[in-house]
């Protein structure tokens, strides 16, 4: 058996304002994950910077933080075996109008027509990134 991962999951501006945070930690706690630590916050700039820094450059990445920064956020540490790959599959596929009925972005999601994919959630895509994600918007952890 391998050792328990940690993955970072946030509940992004769009989910936060539609007060769907409730329903997304419901999904994650059934699914049999641990809620490790959990913040509510406006990011700001630079700590985006810090978490899309891949992605700089590329014709999505305003959009991105300017939308990342547009209102609180809901940043949760969760915790299980293989959570990484399992929030993932719960979360469903990046645009919500692929993603599958039964996912978080399926169920929940749709496409507004934006610059920028508004798809409620984050998480981490590695045991690699999510350490360093964790550190970015939990660093006392």
């Amino acid at each position: 058996m391998t050792a328990t991962e940690r993955s970072l999951v946030l509940v992004k501006p769009d989910g936060f304002s539609r007060g769907l945070t409730g329903e997304v930690l419901r999904r994650i706690e059934t699914k049999g994950y641990a809620l490790v630590a959990l913040a509510i916050t406006t990011p700001d700039r630079e700590r985006l910077a810090r978490h899309y820094a891949e992605h700089e450059g590329k014709p999505f990445y305003e959009p991105l933080v300017e939308f990342m920064s547009s209102g609180p956020v809901t940043a949760v540490v969760i915790e299980g075996h293989r959570c990484i790959e399992g929030f993932r599959a719960l979360a469903g596929a990046t645009d919500p109008t692929a993603a599958l009925p039964g996912t978080i972005r399926g169920d929940l999601g749709r496409d507004w027509g934006l610059k920028v994919q508004q798809n409620i959630v984050h998480g981490s895509d590695s045991p690699e990134s999510s350490a360093r994600e964790i550190g970015i918007w939990f660093p006392d952890l």
